[in-house]
């Protein structure tokens, strides 16, 4: 076990246990825990936007595909990150405004106030559909967090998976939003210097040893230096939209990324919120991307029994000791970031949008920031139980979560801002259709062939288009009635 990677990692977790420390000394109202009071910066939330999305998967499951699959990720990157832009430009801004004018915490409770009737059928469908995906992104962080630990250290995974557990904890429960979102902002840094520095590194290895990516991609695979996979026709297309498909779960139905939308203050922050997500997302993926292909000139296909560990194998071979434990560290940064958010999620589903709002119970601040933090208590042990029982691949898990919650509240929140025929009994529908369809879809083998992150979105939307048409709410008829 290395000492010196040690030590820093000791020191990293003090610090960002102390700033959620810090920031719970300070009067935490309900609204503060959950969405910051609309006191933080755009910057800020900018950098924990992005922290938040781009968690384990990123720097262990997309590094790790691009070296298991070549030039063909890069749609990955590239659907990503339009999404990405596209939610920034398009939708930040609106969520702010409607925020405002509903008086909202929570995404589920945006879609019920948005429609007067079945609100809280709205808010018990959307809640059950948020918890049950997002324990699972939840386990998917932490078995990140294990298979760090396992190859910096050679330590029991279980172990490493236990440990980040407990920070995570620390953070979530002291602070809330407010403190997961300063936290994310100094591990978003630390993400972005991990996947800047480290392809610069590994380019001048390449060079310096002779080693070539062009034709290590021949070597490596009849489709590795194909932009398309070498796939033609159909199978071309089905490729495409499998690895593009990603875009469709940033168009609002993140409730982790959504959240820091509303809590945008005003139009200034927005603006600066914009050029830090999408200067940050340009370096990010190029730089993940071109680790992956770096990986592929430095070791041979089936070196690593588990692709997802080759960020960190790189780390270890190619940098300095000191340096190496503060990049590995980023590593870490991305996965604490990310599942102290979807914590903040399933604890606002649970407190604010079932208990308070469904349930109706009366409960002041004090109580309902106490009920919030046990519900973290209670979520996060769950997600690590998850953990130390799953042998899935962090990129398939958050795939599906992706495809579960993003990809099924995507098509709910363009339809409730964009279609004035959107229906109570269509947004129902809509949440259901996803939920049912990507647990069929992923249970068989259907989703090797097209990704549940595309079809479901498109399931989604026709559903609830249909059900609105045919179940209109009783304010539709009426306008409808005296047009005509």
């Amino acid at each position: 076990m290395n000492r010196v990677i040690l030590i820093e990692f000791i020191i990293y977790f003090a610090v960002i246990i102390g700033i959620g420390y810090a920031t719970s000394r300070t009067k935490m109202s309900h609204s503060v825990f959950l969405l910051g009071g609309k006191k933080l910066p755009g910057w800020a939330l900018a950098f924990s936007e992005r922290a938040t999305g781009e968690s384990a998967w990123l720097l262990l499951g997309f590094t790790g595909f691009v070296f298991t699959t070549g030039l063909a990720g890069i749609w990955v990157a590239i659907g990503i990150g339009l999404g990405i832009i596209f939610a920034w430009l398009f939708l930040a801004r609106r969520f702010m405004k409607e925020t405002d004018k509903h008086d909202v915490l929570t995404l589920p409770d945006f879609l019920a106030v948005s429609f007067g009737e079945k609100e809280n059928l709205i808010r018990w469908v959307a809640s059950i559909l948020i918890a049950s995906f997002f324990m699972f992104y939840v386990g998917a962080q932490l078995a990140g967090a294990g298979k760090l630990f396992f190859t910096t250290f050679d330590m029991d995974p279980k172990v490493g998976i236990i440990l980040a557990t407990v920070v995570v904890l620390g953070i979530a429960f002291f602070g809330g939003f407010v403190s997961v979102v300063w936290t994310d902002m100094i591990q978003s840094v630390m993400m972005l210097a991990t996947l800047v520095i480290l392809p610069i590194v590994a380019l001048i290895y390449i060079n310096t040893h002779d080693l070539s990516i062009a034709t290590s991609l021949v070597e490596a695979g009849e489709s590795f230096d194909s932009w398309f996979g070498g796939a033609t026709g159909f199978a071309l297309g089905v490729l495409f939209f499998n690895n593009f498909s990603w875009f469709f779960g940033y168009l609002g139905g993140q409730p982790q990324l959504s959240a820091r939308f509303m809590a945008l203050k005003n139009d200034k922050e927005a603006k600066q919120g914009i050029i830090v997500s999408i200067t940050w997302t340009i370096l990010a993926y190029t730089g993940a991307f071109l680790i992956g292909l770096a990986a592929i000139a430095m070791y041979k296909q089936g070196t690593f029994a588990d692709t997802e560990t080759i960020l960190p194998n790189m780390i270890l071979d190619l940098m300095p000791t000191w340096i190496g434990g503060l990049l590995l560290a980023g590593i870490l940064a991305a996965i604490i970031t990310t599942a102290n958010s979807q914590l903040l999620v399933i604890t606002s589903s649970v407190s604010e949008d079932i208990i308070h709002k469904a349930l109706g119970m009366r409960l002041n601040d004090r109580q309902l920031v106490w009920l919030s933090r046990i519900v973290i208590l209670v979520s996060g042990v769950i997600g690590m139980v998850i953990a130390l029982s799953s042998q899935s691949l962090v990129y398939l898990v958050v795939s599906w979560a992706w495809a579960g919650v993003g990809c099924t509240l995507g098509p709910a929140i363009l339809l409730t801002f964009f279609w004035k025929r959107y229906s109570s009994t269509g947004v129902v529908a809509t949440i259901l259709s996803g939920f049912i369809f990507t647990v069929v879809w992923i249970s068989t083998d259907m989703d090797e062939q097209l990704t549940a992150r595309f079809a479901t979105f498109f399931v989604a939307a026709i559903v609830g288009i249909v059900f609105s048409i045919v179940f209109p709410d009783k304010g539709e008829e009426t306008k409808e009635t005296v047009n005509i």
